[in-house]
């Protein structure tokens, strides 16, 4: 009979498909967003206009007809949620919890929300100030991060965008690539820095000022993660922090309109 391979080999194909997965799941999410983000960051970059006079909008309308636009967002935040189901069914173990790999379990939901509620206020006022400090630096562009048409399910979508970022973000950046890179034997703070660099990478087409506080907020989010090794905390204070601001912005910035007009 001939002879099967030996452990290394095992070991060695291993890595490989781990990384091949790794590769895809990124290549079909967030990967793609940083990927699209250097290259805006390039295109911004390159231009005779400022950073600080050029302008993004998140959340935009997709067509001029409501019905069709309400149906193009709600399609838009169920295909993006597509990655999520498919890393939960990549890690997707037997035994109770099932998720407990992505550092889901469902034990205690009180706590984990009290948890994520007081993160969304520690980390949500300096994240303006980082954001307007960028403006003031000229290193941000001018964000509007509610372009939507104002129709009866204009809050509704943008809710359910908040809710699809942090689900997106904390249970891949966080959740499957802590468990992945822990696989390929990688010690926490190696795995810490570089998930804090893909989401600062994707986060570039805002300037590098939104670089360096998606920076700072994943160096913090995986060092919590590291220590409690629950990411629903982390997906509740993103949701929160985005739906403050996705929501609050049109009374923000008529409030404080010199904050929020890009400079003629």
């Amino acid at each position: 009979m001939k002879p099967g391979p030996y452990p290394a080999a095992f070991a060695v194909e291993s890595r490989r498909r781990t990384w091949a997965e790794i590769l895809l799941v990124l290549g079909l999410s967030l990967g793609a967003s940083a990927a699209y983000s250097v290259v805006s960051i390039i295109n911004r970059t390159t231009r005779d206009e400022a950073l600080a006079d050029q302008s993004t909008t998140i959340n935009q309308s997709l067509s001029d007809r409501p019905w069709f636009d309400l149906i193009y967002q709600l399609m838009g935040i169920f295909f993006d949620l597509v990655p999520v189901a498919l890393v939960a069914f990549l890690l997707w173990q037997a035994a109770r919890p099932h998720l407990s790999r992505l550092g889901i379990d469902g034990a205690r939901p009180g706590r984990d929300t009290l948890q994520g509620l007081g993160l969304a206020l520690a980390i949500g006022i300096p994240g303006i100030g980082v954001y307007l400090a960028g403006r003031a630096l000229g290193i941000t562009v001018n964000v509007n991060p509610a372009g939507l048409d104002a129709y009866w399910w204009t809050i509704p979508v943008l809710l359910l965008s908040a809710l699809r970022a942090g689900v997106t973000e904390e249970v891949i950046v966080i959740g499957y690539l802590f468990a992945r890179l822990r696989d390929l034997g990688w010690g926490p703070w190696s795995i810490i820095l570089a998930s804090a660099t893909l989401r600062g990478t994707y986060h570039l087409y805002q300037g590098f000022g939104a670089f360096i506080g998606n920076f700072a907020m994943g160096v913090l989010f995986g060092w919590l993660y590291t220590r409690t090794g629950r990411v629903l905390p982390l997906v509740i204070a993103h949701v929160v922090i985005d739906s403050a601001i996705f929501v609050g912005y049109p009374w923000a910035a008529a409030t404080f309109p010199a904050l929020f007009t890009t400079p003629s």
